[in-house]
């Protein structure tokens, strides 16, 4: 799958930070949470990252994209991830892709389209909605055969 964009595609230091979520989301999967995970950076300092804690947390809430969005806001002490990105195995869904727009990011680089929820190029596209009070610049498809390979193992090994 070739990324897609509005005008650019997506950097070396993009690259780095979704093998990053890549092997955070396998860390994910060993601890029996699906696996996704986020991580939100400038330039190539990562500052914050997150997966999926929803079993672990007893949280609905608790997706890789919400979690990697508190860390930062703590790691800031600032609920404004002005100037920021994100980079995440899956297309995030509607919650996920309306909590990156209250946060004010200024990327997403996501790897797999999610066609049962995608909030940002799939089913809707929340992020670069006018609409609404904030966009982001959004590049999909990054890493994505890795990323769609890391779901289907992982719910192939759970169906066994």
């Amino acid at each position: 799958m070739q990324p897609q964009s509005g005008d650019n595609g997506p950097t070396d230091i993009d690259l780095i930070m979704m093998q990053r979520a890549i092997d955070l989301a396998r860390r994910a999967a060993v601890s029996g949470e699906v696996p996704i995970a986020a991580v939100i950076y400038d330039g190539e300092h990562c500052l914050a990252e997150g997966w999926n804690l929803r079993e672990t947390n007893h949280d609905a809430s608790a997706h890789a994209e919400i979690v990697a969005i508190r860390n930062a806001g703590q790691q800031l002490g600032e609920w404004r991830l002005n100037g920021l990105s994100m980079a995440v195995t899956l297309e995030p869904c509607p919650m996920c892709a309306g909590a990156l727009v209250n946060a004010r990011l200024k990327r997403l680089v996501y790897g797999a389209d999610d066609p049962k929820a995608g909030a940002c190029r799939t089913l809707y596209e929340i992020p670069t909605d006018e609409r609404l009070n904030h966009r982001l610049d959004v590049i999909g498809g990054v890493l994505a055969d890795d990323c769609v390979s890391l779901l289907r193992d992982f719910f192939a090994a759970r169906r066994s």
